[in-house]
């Protein structure tokens, strides 16, 4: 019985532990389904509503100013700096409504001056309608409604086209209905809606008084979305052009650009850089602007206001200018083209240009162009800058290309250093004689560094005929390969001379290549009156001869730094920029120095055409002279195919180690046979200068280092501010 009951109770407490383990289990998986059941109705039925709820509230990035990066000559004198100025901003809110930022426009009205001058025609209508909805809509009737509805499917398009109805009805008696103050308040209702859901807009940041930020700084708690705060403003403290200016917030970022900019984070009025070395440089001369993350609530207001990144300056930049020698240079050329101005036969005369470059590296020190303009009030005569010329601008250049003449004729093997030529009057079939201008009817015996230093024509003339495949015969016929033009032209542009140079600015011109519809234009294109070339191409050219017959790419940047952290010195160096070598020419070191002798006999050899003015230099130098007879296609179109002379000039210096090249180009310089050298005459003084300004240097420790440069005093008191309007120039 004992044993009987013993396996009864074991039994039983099997059955209850199974009984158990059976309700656990149940209950585990009641519990398991209730949990499915509520994500599955989470995530399908609810899923949508809750993705919108964190939507509603994730952060939202918003972008404020930040000052654009100084730029700064070699020495580190400052050229274009900015100013703090005070600004008046709005930010829109997702919730926000149009009914809302009119009343708030309105009272910013109230409180300061806005200009009106950039409300369209469009803005005015839109606003007449906004103002006046019932009279405006009653313009389009019921029945035309009707039809327009039955032919746009979409409501927005049926819209739009009922608006243009409207907008095209408005009179003008109803426009005028505007008043001032509606025209003030619409001009800030019009900077108020350009701008993005919580992204700052400036409504105004030019010529805001100290009266108008006081004012609403002290309302600012019923004025929702405003704010009072500090703008930047972009001052030169240089005339030169090719600096570049930047477009103010009234203007923003050009149309041809927008979806460029908008594309990398800019706003609709953010500054750019609208020319040259602003522009060319923009991604570094940018700031990158602070980040403040606004967080919202479902209803879409903002609830935190978090500031995630403060934002920087935009990095500063060293130029190669030295600004001293480009201000010396500057009064120079204008001082010598009023006078050529001045002199007879010189109506065509309108301008001048000077580039002075390091032809190892392809720093530029100083790059000049001056253009005489009519001031349009007054009519007067005024000089204006025209440096950007020096590179977007082309002219046949005359005899400063014949060393380039003489190393391509080297290159192809038809003449070699030391060839001996008579230099006569070369005679062609059916054309008149064409010769040196020292030479008029003899024969001269000479080699190529005579031909240089007296600046031979027919000498460059029998070489072109050379190149040609042909020797010169009096009156012979002209039967040139097919490909002689093209091989000398392939030889100048190893110098740079027809291609572009590299240089780190936009808009370069490579120049014009003249119309081969004679053979005889080859010996027009061997002493450079036949293709036309830029300065800057012309000190290339020589800065390949110069350095050893490298081509070396010019160019403005030097350095990029951090801002300044002390306001005395400059920022870290970020980069220095190294040199770039483009090409080597096809000519052997003996060739080069070969004509570099020719060069040097141009400036002291008893014939030498730059002697008189370049024979007593306390140092030593070589170059070259060109005169240029030319047909004029300048800017005075009834003065066209006048024949004109241009002046130019390239060179060196120090002739055993060269330090700077330069080139001088005058052109329509004259009508008349009689002139001035006036480029032999910029050449010598701007390189007296330049020699000078280094011994000055030297002996004030002033230097162009990379490490603890010192941040230097503005060489002048001009000031021109980013709203100064720019001086136009008829090209």
């Amino acid at each position: 019985m004992r044993k009987l009951k013993k396996s009864s109770s074991k039994g039983d407490s099997r059955t209850n532990l199974s009984f158990r383990m059976n309700v656990l289990f149940i209950s585990i998986f009641i519990l398991f389904s209730i949990l499915i059941l509520r994500l599955g109705y989470l995530q399908i039925v609810k899923g949508e509503e809750y993705v919108l709820e964190v939507q509603r509230t994730e952060e939202v990035s918003v972008n404020t100013s930040s000052p654009r990066g100084r730029i700064y000559d070699r020495y580190g004198r400052i050229l274009v700096d900015n100013e703090p100025q005070n600004a008046i901003t709005y930010t829109k809110f997702p919730t926000t409504t149009q009914e809302e930022m009119i009343e708030v426009a309105e009272k910013l009205a109230k409180l300061i001056e806005q200009p009106t001058n950039r409300v369209t025609l469009r803005d005015k209508k839109d606003f007449w309608i906004m103002k006046n909805k019932e009279k405006a809509y009653a313009k389009v009737s019921k029945n035309e409604e009707k039809q327009i509805k039955a032919k746009y499917e979409d409501e927005k398009e049926a819209q739009m086209e009922i608006d243009r109805l409207v907008r095209e009805r408005i009179t003008d008696e109803e426009l005028a209905e505007l008043s001032d103050f509606d025209l003030e308040v619409l001009a800030i209702y019009r900077e108020m809606a350009s701008g993005y859901n919580l992204s700052p807009q400036i409504i105004k940041s030019e010529n805001v008084t100290a009266e108008e930020f006081a004012r609403v700084s002290e309302r600012l708690f019923d004025l929702p979305g405003v704010n009072t705060t500090t703008d930047w403003k972009r001052v030169k403290l240089s005339s030169l052009a090719i600096l570049g200016r930047t477009t103010v917030p009234s203007k923003g970022i050009p149309k041809s650009q927008l979806n460029y900019y908008l594309a990398r984070d800019y706003s609709r009025n953010d500054r750019v850089g609208e020319s040259y070395f602003e522009s060319q440089y923009e991604e570094l001369l940018q700031g990158r602007k602070s980040v403040v993350k606004n967080v919202t609530n479902r209803k879409g207001e903002v609830v935190d206001t978090i500031t995630t990144f403060k934002g920087e300056p935009g990095k500063d930049l060293v130029t190669t200018i030295d600004i001293e020698l480009q201000a010396a240079a500057e009064k120079i050329v204008e001082e010598k083209l009023l006078q050529a101005k001045s002199a007879g036969g010189s109506s065509l005369l309108d301008r001048a240009f000077y580039i002075m470059m390091n032809p190892h590296t392809g720093e530029i020190l100083a790059m000049v162009g001056k253009k005489i303009e009519r001031d349009p009030e007054t009519g007067k005569q005024i000089i204006v800058d025209y440096s950007y010329g020096t590179f977007t601008t082309a002219y046949e250049v005359g005899s400063t290309i014949k060393a380039a003449t003489l190393l391509t004729g080297y290159r192809e093997g038809v003449i070699k250093p030391g060839t001996v030529l008579v230099d006569q009057p070369i005679k062609l079939a059916s054309t008149d004689p064409k010769s040196s201008i020292f030479n008029r009817g003899g024969r001269i015996p000479m080699n190529d560094l005579t031909a240089l230093e007296r600046s031979s024509n027919s000498y460059m003339f029998q070489v072109a005929l050379k190149l040609a495949g042909l020797e010169y015969r009096y009156n012979m016929g002209l039967q040139i390969k097919d490909d002689t033009l093209l091989r000398m032209r392939n030889g100048y542009a190893e110098f740079g001379l027809g291609v572009n140079t590299g240089i780190d600015l936009p808009n370069e011109f490579s120049g014009f290549k003249g119309e081969m519809d004679t053979p005889g234009k080859i010996l027009d294109l061997a002493i450079g009156q036949f293709d036309t070339y830029t300065p800057l191409q012309l000190v290339q050219y020589i800065s390949t001869i110069a350095n050893g017959g490298y081509r070396v790419q010019p160019r403005l940047l030097k350095e990029v730094r951090e801002p300044s952290k002390d306001g005395k010195t400059l920022g870290p160096l970020i980069e220095e920029v190294q040199p770039k070598i483009l090409n080597r020419i096809s000519n052997t070191d003996e060739e080069i120095n070969h004509v570099k002798k020719g060069l040097r006999r141009v400036y002291i050899g008893n014939q030498g055409t730059a002697r008189s003015v370049f024979g007593n230099t306390p140092y030593t130098a070589a170059g070259k002279t060109g005169t240029a007879e030319v047909v004029y296609y300048g800017p005075i179109r009834e003065k066209w195919r006048t024949h004109t002379i241009t002046l130019t000039h390239v060179g060196f210096a120090p002739y055993e180690n060269p330090e700077v090249a330069y080139a001088v180009v005058i052109p329509w310089v004259t009508t008349s046979n009689s002139y001035t050298s006036y480029n032999n005459q910029i050449a010598r003084e701007v390189l007296d200068v330049y020699f000078e300004l280094k011994n000055k240097y030297a002996n004030s420790k002033i230097s162009d280092q990379t490490v603890n440069k010192e941040i230097l005093p503005s060489t002048t008191d001009e000031k021109i501010d980013e709203d100064t309007e720019e001086q136009m120039v008829n090209e």
